[in-house]
């Protein structure tokens, strides 16, 4: 393959007339600017240039190749511009995935400011319940929350919240007295389809213990938090949703939080990112920015 660097090297001898002005103007001897005009030749199977001792000539290969050259070399620096433009300005398009209820609960509002502060950075946002694949669908990050089992792509912690467990005032006045661990776990309850295991903690105390909810209690299966809830609002079984969905059901009364006195471990926000060798500024500053609004 011919090397770029030669086209330059070609291209300054051309422009400066002889080859050591040539050397004189890339930093180099004349001998290596001599040697990479020699090498391009033979590399192309034509002879670029005339020597003499007076002068050098192009020959009518040389002339064309040396348009060439300029297209080319221009093609080259424009691309090598740009590509580091994405990592030293805030241009072009972020792409972001997460879910639809943390998209609508914290991405959106905060998202409104990020635009502010950086108006030339135009944002795409994919929600879905599924877990995007970075590389193949081409984000710049997502936003994921609970456990991080995706060891492939880099991670930076944003935030922590609490996830409890709720149920309608109706559905609770249906049930035995939900006054114990092993009360909630006998009770129907909603499942989601990503939660792994979960442990509690009673408040005050270092008791912590594993949460193991009756399988056939079960009643509904879902992968989206915002489903969960709505099943849980219309009395349909318990539901273990975040605190930040469910805050304002729960100060209207809408839904009730069961066993105050005990807390499931917290849940972290995590932005992930490809494992790349220059991380791009727009997902750097992004990335610092949802610090203080995840």
């Amino acid at each position: 393959m011919v090397s770029l660097d030669r086209f330059d090297t070609f291209k300054a001898v051309v422009e400066a007339g002889s080859l050591t002005a040539a050397a004189d103007l890339l930093g180099q001897t004349r001998a290596v600017v001599s040697f990479n005009i020699k090498r391009l030749e033979a590399e192309l199977g034509v002879t670029l240039l005339t020597r003499n001792t007076r002068r050098l000539a192009l020959t009518e290969a040389g002339e064309r190749f040396y348009q060439r050259c300029l297209s080319m070399l221009e093609a080259a620096q424009l691309a090598i511009d740009e590509a580091r433009s994405e990592h030293t300005e805030l241009k072009g398009t972020l792409r972001i995935t997460t879910t639809v209820e943390y998209a609508l609960a914290k991405v959106v509002p905060a998202l409104e400011v990020f635009r502010t502060l950086h108006p030339d950075l135009n944002v795409h946002l994919s929600t879905s319940s599924t877990h995007a694949d970075l590389i193949s669908e081409r984000f710049d990050v997502a936003l994921r929350l609970g456990r991080i089992l995706d060891s492939s792509h880099r991670a930076v912690q944003l935030s922590t919240f609490e996830i409890v467990p709720v149920a309608s005032p109706g559905f609770v006045q249906g049930q035995p007295p939900i006054d114990s661990v092993h009360a909630l776990e006998q009770t129907p309850w909603l499942e989601h389809g990503r939660v792994g295991e979960l442990s509690m903690t009673e408040v005050g105390t270092a008791s912590v213990r594993p949460y193991q909810p009756n399988p056939g209690r079960a009643r509904i299966k879902a992968d989206n938090s915002s489903v969960l809830r709505a099943f849980a609002l219309t009395g349909q079984g318990v539901a273990i949703l975040p605190d930040w969905l469910i805050e304002d059901d729960l100060r209207a009364g809408r839904l009730l939080r069961l066993l105050p006195h005990w807390h499931f471990t917290r849940q972290g926000v995590y932005a992930l990112y490809p494992d790349t060798r220059h991380l791009p500024l727009k997902v750097r500053v992004f990335i610092d920015f949802m610090k203080n609004h995840a």
